[in-house]
């Protein structure tokens, strides 16, 4: 193809769709492009390079992903657009096809390529640049985070070995391939010295974290190395339910930088489900687990998904679905309908079924959830809270923002501050005085455990460079 014709700095705007994973993998992009003198832009119609980071996990991920490529292209006639970029899971998926499909994309880049991009958009390679997937970045790298300066994400490690019958993941990004101990320090020390309280480990499989390297290290050999790390809270994602031994247990228990904070995706309870699933342990294992975390770490926030209307569950194997969210009482739950992907083992499964009764399903299994949510929420009425304040409020300027240990960025949701002052970034003291389904109010402790009676000050909201849907 002829190279595109780019100005010394170009314009870039940044599009990052799908999970924090794939933020990473955009922050990446973000670094490279800097580092070679791009200048980034709030605006798609500012931008003479738009690069979107596609998602393709479910079939509403491809369908946002698409629609953002299509609207995006139009820029290209009414902007300054020169170059449009799609890179990701998509263009992992369905290079030919987009390739076909959309002539109106310059450039499609696969989750391997990421770290090659400011070569690609020099012209140094084809259109299409899909290699195997088996890259990581490390602390090496060139990343800028997208996230205020007090938070990021650590990808720990990429891909993913597990068998799971509805997951495109490992086709998507390849066998596991984790970051030395070392490594994942390295960045994170990097991380604090910019600012950061908060470090959220993600990973598509974290509980297998170092199975794969010298030594075979576990996720509570890295958390031991971050013991001495100035991070308020370490939280983990994507903690795959298979191998979680006590030692990690007591890690979640008793170290003070780790928050006491769990994403473990279950997906079902029923044993007929779990195994066409391919999960790799029953219902008997997995109610054991979860009653010995939540026996032996105290205060912890439980969070996890499940899917709703898998091929061949019945009315009976749903019920017990129910019944187990009812008796374990989870903090956080996400109910997801199963989404039929081509290219997985469930594609070919009998008994799908109808798309109403995935959707009845789900909207069951959160109706149960939003009266157990706002029953722990109200728990937390007349608590003090360390609370890490991002803000003014998005809802009025009268209200500061923020979030304690039990909420993560951008999936839970917020604690409003109704009466003191502080700076964006610092955790203060907040005494929870109101609870909804997912949001606590309350103002922030003097000290001497007394409301602060002033008005909450304007402060500037953080920038963020890349916009996340």
């Amino acid at each position: 193809m002829d190279k595109i014709a780019l100005p010394d700095q170009p314009s870039l705007y940044l599009l990052s769709l799908g999970c924090p994973k794939n933020r990473v993998d955009s922050e990446v992009m973000l670094g490279s492009l800097l580092n070679e003198g791009y200048r980034l832009v709030d605006e798609p119609r500012d931008a003479e390079v738009i690069l979107i980071n596609s998602c393709a996990f479910i079939g509403d991920a491809k369908q946002e992903s698409i629609d953002a490529i299509l609207e995006h292209a139009r820029l290209k006639e009414s902007g300054r657009c020169k170059a449009l970029v799609v890179a990701g899971c998509l263009t992992q998926r369905y290079a030919e096809v987009l390739q076909q499909e959309m002539p109106e994309v310059d450039y499609f880049v696969g989750t391997s390529a990421y770290p090659r991009i400011a070569q690609i958009l020099r012209g140094e390679r084809d259109r299409a640049v899909i290699p195997d997937p088996d890259y990581i970045a490390d602390s090496r790298t060139p990343r800028r985070n997208s996230m205020p300066r007090w938070t990021a994400y650590v990808k720990i490690s990429e891909g993913c070995d597990n068998k799971c019958t509805f997951c495109i993941i490992p086709t998507l990004r390849g066998l596991q391939r984790s970051r030395p101990v070392a490594d994942v320090v390295a960045e994170v020390e990097r991380l604090c010295a910019e600012g950061a309280v908060e470090l959220n480990l993600v990973a598509q499989d974290l509980t297998a974290y170092g199975h794969d390297l010298p030594g075979k290290p576990k996720l509570h050999d890295l958390l031991q190395a971050l013991r001495d790390v100035p991070a308020r809270w370490i939280r983990l994602h994507y903690a795959y339910p298979r191998d979680f031994p006590d030692a990690l247990i007591d890690a979640l228990a008793r170290q003070p930088n780790v928050a006491r904070y769990l994403d473990m995706p279950l997906q079902h309870i029923s044993d007929p489900v779990l195994r066409r699933m391919k999960r790799g342990r029953d219902s008997v294992w997995v109610r054991r687990l979860v009653r010995k975390v939540r026996e032996r770490v105290p205060g912890l926030t439980f969070r996890t998904s499940f899917i709703a209307g898998f091929p061949g569950e019945t009315e009976e194997q749903f019920q017990e679905l129910c019944d187990f969210v009812e008796e374990m009482r989870f903090e956080k739950v996400g109910v997801f309908q199963f989404s039929r992907e081509e290219g997985t083992a469930s594609f070919h499964l009998d008994g799908q079924l109808p798309q109403r009764t995935k959707a009845q399903r789900q909207k069951k299994l959160l109706g149960i959830q939003r009266k157990i949510s706002r029953e722990q929420q109200q728990r937390l009425v007349g608590q003090t809270l360390e609370v890490l304040v991002e803000g003014v409020s998005e809802e009025t300027d009268l209200l500061l923002e923020g979030r304690w240990m039990g909420q993560a960025p951008e999936i839970d949701g917020k604690v409003y501050v109704n009466r003191g002052q502080a700076r964006p970034g610092e955790i203060v003291r907040v005494e929870i005085e109101q609870a909804g389904d997912y949001d606590l109010v309350g103002g922030i402790a003097g000290a001497d455990g007394s409301p602060v009676a002033v008005a909450a000050p304007k402060v500037p909201r953080p920038r963020f460079p890349i916009l996340s849907h």
